[in-house]
């Protein structure tokens, strides 16, 4: 049997039987109009509208699409929609089972459909990342000479995962994760839609929210979470589903966390007060709450960055550094790998030694910059590049530090209100030891107390 009678007979089952298919299948839009998020792909004129016949009289749409994406963006739903619309033979093959033999049977049975029944076919091939470079080979044929639409799925960045043939024969389409009020939109629609839940129970608020956290963005494990939920208070015999149903269904608790409230504040300060406090444990598991609650990453990376500098500081100069790396690859990938990153900065600025020495210097000499303390600056520092400035007398008696032994010149650098001020006070921790000694010898040089040496 063709792969796409195996699909035909299905859809039949799922005509007949709609009840028995599940919520995110009996859910998925028919329509362009009915996709939920993904508007940058889906405005007027835009290669999917083309593709389904919706130009308006402009150049026909693509032969072949690479829809990229995290899971239950929609890749499988825009598929079975260009299929609906085109009233094309929908065929679908997993690179997960299926190989180069199942490819050629679906382009042939394209063949002989568009011969006889001038039906055309499109194929959707799910997680086309997993094909072999042979396997990818195997549908340039039809691509190139259309005998099917292709519209293939991945998780992974096309440009390292599929062959450069099949890219550039193929129109890349990138689909972003959906918002809370995507996925809002659709929860409340799959309630009260005949082909969903059909109102038979009633989506308290705190649920809702809980089920829109353990979605992360995915539509399907929304509307899996949903029905599970949905059956277990119908079993009940209630007509509402709470928190606790919800909670008991999936099991999965609802952290009590309010990311615009006192939870926000509370928990953020305890994770950073635990690792300023050297206690690892506490302060993943302050980590682990944010990240379950779906505090959004880049609050938290902002949040290490500054505490590597506050509460780590020169004790250990390479934390600023590893908190601005987890940073930038947390911007990069996002939940759920940015967890990792995220707990291995955390991790490595709790066990790190501690200063806050470099924060407190910094906030002495803004004190004394806004009580008044801001003399002139010393005539020899002053600018003498300009036309007139030697007749100023700028630029007077400086002295190169480059010129002289050890690279230090004694002369005054402060302006006289905070001459002799000491705002930096190094600790003897972790590698501000070393800071520490070098400042001491450093300000005795300064002082003219040491001869200077190499």
């Amino acid at each position: 049997m063709e792969p796409d009678l195996f699909t035909a007979a299905a859809e039949e089952r799922q005509a007949q039987e709609p009840s028995a298919s599940p919520l995110a299948v009996r859910m998925r839009p028919r329509t362009l109009d009915e996709v939920v998020g993904q508007q940058h792909l889906l405005r007027p004129g835009s290669p999917l509208r083309r593709l389904v016949g919706e130009s308006g009289g402009g150049p026909a749409g693509p032969s072949s699409v690479i829809l990229w994406g995290p899971p239950g963006t929609g890749k499988t739903t825009l598929a079975y929609v260009v299929s609906l619309a085109t009233e094309k033979r929908f065929v679908e093959l997993s690179a997960i089972t299926a190989g180069v033999k199942e490819v050629r049977a679906v382009i042939e049975g394209a063949r002989r459909s568009s011969g006889a029944y001038g039906k055309d076919t499109v194929l959707f091939l799910d997680e086309i990342h997993r094909f072999s470079k042979a396997q990818q080979d195997s549908l340039l044929p039809a691509v190139e000479n259309r005998w099917v639409t292709l519209v293939a799925a991945t998780t992974e960045n096309p440009y390292f995962s599929v062959i450069s043939p099949l890219l550039s024969r193929s129109l890349l389409l990138t689909l972003e994760p959906l918002t809370d009020e995507d996925l809002s939109g659709l929860v409340r629609r799959a309630v009260a839609d005949p082909r969903g839940l059909d109102g038979s129970v009633v989506l308290e608020a705190d649920a809702e929210r809980h089920l829109l956290r353990i979605a992360g963005g995915d539509a399907r494990r929304a509307l899996t979470a949903l029905e599970a939920g949905a059956g277990a208070a119908l079993s009940k015999g209630e007509s509402a589903l709470t928190l606790e149903t919800l909670e008991q269904a999936v099991d999965r608790a609802a952290v009590k966390y309010d990311r615009d409230g006192d939870q926000h504040y509370d928990v953020s300060s305890a994770l950073i007060k635990s690792i300023r406090g050297s206690d690892v444990d506490a302060a993943l598991h302050y980590l682990a709450r944010m990240i379950e609650a779906g505090e959004d990453p880049r609050f938290i990376a902002r949040r290490l960055m500054i505490s590597a500098s506050e509460d780590v500081g020169l004790a250990d100069p390479a934390a600023l550094q590893t908190a601005v790396a987890a940073a930038q690859a947390v911007a990069l990938i996002g939940f759920p790998e940015a967890r990792i990153i995220l707990g291995q900065a955390v991790v490595a600025l709790a066990l790190a030694p501690k200063s806050n020495a470099a924060y407190l210097a910094i906030d002495a000499a803004l004190a004394d910059v806004r009580a008044g303390l801001a003399g002139p600056v010393p005539g020899h520092l002053r600018d003498s590049h300009y036309k007139g400035a030697q007749k100023l007398g700028h630029g007077q008696g400086y002295q190169y530090p480059h010129d002289l032994p050890g690279g230090i010149a004694a002369q005054q650098y402060a302006p006289d209100d905070v001459r002799g001020k000491r705002y930096y006070r190094p600790t003897r921790y972790g590698a501000e030891a070393r800071y520490a000694e070098v400042a001491e010898r450093v300000r005795a040089r300064l002082r003219g107390e040491q001869p200077d040496e190499r």
